[in-house]
């Protein structure tokens, strides 16, 4: 409760019944828009994986996936996934997707250790997505090309849903600002890496914060990545910094803060993974099933990343709380402050 967000005179534009249709809407064209944009082919994914063979995305290290004992296969535990951010990359393989396509997938998940607030949800659903590169591509600039895309996507999906429902603004800055997290220290350093998130956007509307998980120059990394996904520890030949990867965050009025849409990056080749694995003491995970198919080489060099599939719908529908275009657990006394603010829960 001491991070919820309570907007002045707030009251949602949609109706319930309105809301319910527009979600659907949202999200049958922006899977239509990017699909076509990025040349995805949609798959099935799984709700969970087995335990053990590394395959589930550990986030910041700290959070505990869902377990439970499978019967049939004498107990082996399973664990419900974080994000499909390994997954996907053995899918492009065993699939033999072709260099410049890919896949995409609905993710559900559950973080049972999410702080509960306006943004952040035990339920967590998202496209995720993944494309087959070369490694000439393996530079800043065509990780730029690739968030351009993206937002392209998200722009004219807000045009749709705008156009759909008039009593909705169109709010998005038309073009994205690229800044390298240590670019971001430097300009503001006597901020958090929230705080810095925040005026960044404040000030540029659209922002990819580039670099997301290494040491910065104050000996901190802006957030926490695995180190198995993203490569966050390359320096590309057309950028003075190490980092292949980053955050995509827009500045929202409603709640007049910075929101997170999509985290992404180009992901580990054999030699950035052996690096990252040994800065974070994680050397043993060598051993595991994907860990062991990306260093001999029979996984495609990829980019991928997720988006929030809620949240998306949530700023453009202009929703003050997650938890109105997506149905979850919320403790009681946050569902009755919303109530009582004109933030009705799902």
């Amino acid at each position: 409760m001491s991070k919820l967000l309570i907007p002045s005179s707030y009251r949602a534009i949609l109706s319930q019944h309105q809301t319910e249709n527009a979600i659907k809407q949202i999200k049958d064209f922006f899977l239509s828009s990017i699909s076509t944009e990025l040349r995805l082919r949609r798959v099935t994914a799984p709700l969970f994986v087995l335990q053990g063979l590394g395959m589930n995305d550990d986030l910041s290290g700290t959070e505990r996936p869902v377990t439970f004992p499978i019967k049939d296969m004498g107990d082996a535990p399973a664990e419900v996934v974080h994000s499909l951010a390994k997954w996907k990359r053995v899918t492009l393989a065993d699939y033999a997707v072709e260099q410049g396509f890919g896949i995409i997938t609905d993710m559900n998940a559950i973080r049972s250790d999410e702080e509960l607030d306006n943004l952040h949800s035990l339920y967590v659903d998202q496209w995720d997505w993944e494309r087959v590169m070369g490694a000439e591509e393996r530079t800043v600039e065509y990780l730029k090309g690739v968030v351009r895309q993206i937002y392209s996507a998200i722009l004219r999906t807000e045009f749709y849903i705008c156009e759909t429902y008039p009593l909705l603004q169109p709010f998005l800055s038309n073009e994205v600002t690229f800044i390298h997290a240590e670019e971001l220290l430097q300009r503001y350093p006597n901020l958090t890496p929230k705080e810095r998130e925040d005026a960044i956007c404040r000030e540029c509307g659209t922002v990819f914060i580039i670099g997301i998980g290494g040491a910065l120059s104050n000996g901190e990394p802006h957030d926490h990545r695995a180190p198995d996904y993203d490569d966050y520890t390359t320096t590309a030949s057309d950028s003075q910094y190490a980092g292949l990867n980053g955050d995509l965050l827009v500045w929202y009025p409603v709640l007049g803060r910075s929101v997170e849409l999509s985290s992404m990056g180009i992901r580990v080749d054999g030699e950035a993974l052996e690096r990252q694995l040994s800065l974070c003491g994680k050397e043993e995970r060598r051993t595991l099933y994907f860990h062991r198919r990306l260093l001999e080489g029979s996984l495609p060099l990829s980019i991928g990343g997720g988006i929030g599939q809620s949240r998306l719908c949530m700023l453009l529908l202009h929703k003050a709380h997650i938890g109105e275009t997506q149905s979850s657990i919320w403790p009681e006394d946050m569902r009755r402050v919303c109530r009582e603010n004109g933030m009705p829960l799902i």
